[in-house]
């Protein structure tokens, strides 16, 4: 899951937010395998902004955001942007990732230079262990680490690094009943992990160059990330629920609502929740989305004011023409194209389990 490292007044994904070194990962992307996007039967989950991905599959994500952040007694208030890179690679045959990613910021404190730079960078491994097609039901687990004194800490980079495990699901409601034909273009996706420090305790050191006195403002959190999505799919309910006669552009659309929160668990900051509210729409295509969302902090810690971001992604296994099936055939995502012979994945048997 996603969380800033740096500066623990506010919310930003590591997950999402940390991940770069694109020229390596196109190299990676190029050489292997992939099939479709996020599907789980007839439903196709979106990348969205801050929450992060049920499913696998080789892509690449470029997130631009802007928000004004609350400053602390030692740290005056700034407004940061950034553009956060992200790729993950699929190996051939499996349903496991290779993730890798960063940010580039600029950060602008009020009364002070403006500084920009890299922040650490994220490598890790994504699983993606269950997938139901008649339930649209999908999920993963993951592990990332930021690795720390890779980036410039005059933008937030941490001096150490940080484990961060967790866990993403994905759930449409085309299974309701015909009664209730309405709900079944939702879907709801989560996301919860952790945020766990390799150290904890800043040096005194690092402690004068943040402007901290006391020796208990130096303790590292552990934190708590995690959100939820709800979207509906005006593509599902155009060619999988009623004709309500929308064609493309409109039916590419997918309305959405990010809750991206995190939740100290000690240090100064404990019990302390900040993260934003971010509604948003999605456009989707066969080979790229975009999408642009508001970001609403819930509290003055988070930030001061409306936020935004934008983001670009493209599906690389359809950018190369990489499929399971027919090289050749086009498959027209966004027109309602179902592959009928999706099987479901399900190695731990969790179907049997929940009568699945």
């Amino acid at each position: 899951m996603k969380a800033r490292k740096g500066r623990p007044k506010c919310f930003v994904n590591p997950i999402r937010r940390a991940r770069q070194a694109m020229a390596c990962m196109l190299l990676i992307g190029n050489t292997l395998p992939a099939w479709p996007h996020g599907f789980a039967g007839n439903r196709i989950f979106p990348t969205t902004f801050e929450v992060d991905d049920p499913f696998v599959m080789d892509e690449a994500s470029f997130l631009g955001s802007y928000l004004r952040e609350a400053g602390t007694a030692n740290v005056p208030d700034l407004i940061g942007t950034g553009v956060a890179i992200d790729y993950t690679a699929r190996l051939p045959d499996t349903h496991l990732g290779l993730v890798l990613g960063g940010e580039y910021r600029n950060v602008i404190p009020d009364g002070e230079r403006t500084t920009h730079g890299f922040g650490n960078m994220v490598v890790g491994l994504k699983y993606q262990f269950f997938t139901s097609n008649r339930h649209e039901l999908i999920g993963s687990v993951g592990f990332d680490a930021a690795i720390g004194n890779l980036g410039d800490p005059s933008v937030g980079a941490d001096s150490y690094s940080l484990l961060l495990p967790y866990i993403a699901l994905g759930k449409g409601l085309g299974d309701l009943p015909e009664s209730l034909p309405w709900l079944k273009p939702f879907a709801i996706t989560g996301q919860f992990g952790g945020a766990l420090p390799t150290d904890t305790r800043l040096s005194w050191s690092q402690m004068a160059r943040a402007g901290l006195t006391q020796r208990s403002d130096g303790v590292i959190p552990s934190k708590l990330p995690w959100g939820f999505t709800i979207q509906y799919s005006l593509n599902y309910l155009q060619y999988h629920v009623r004709d309500v006669g929308l064609d493309k552009p409109f039916s590419q659309l997918i309305p959405v609502v990010e809750f991206a929160m995190e939740s100290c668990l000690d240090g100064p900051c404990q019990g302390l929740t900040n993260g934003t509210v971010n509604p948003g729409l999605i456009w989707f295509g066969d080979y790229f989305q975009i999408g642009a969302a508001l970001q609403l902090p819930i509290n003055q810690s988070t930030g001061t004011d409306v936020g935004a971001m934008a983001l670009f992604h493209l599906f690389i296994d359809d950018l190369l023409e990489i499929h399971e099936h027919d090289h050749n055939e086009h498959r027209d995502f966004a027109g309602g194209y179902v592959d009928e012979h999706q099987p479901d994945h399900d190695p731990l048997r969790l179907g049997a389990l929940f009568g699945y």
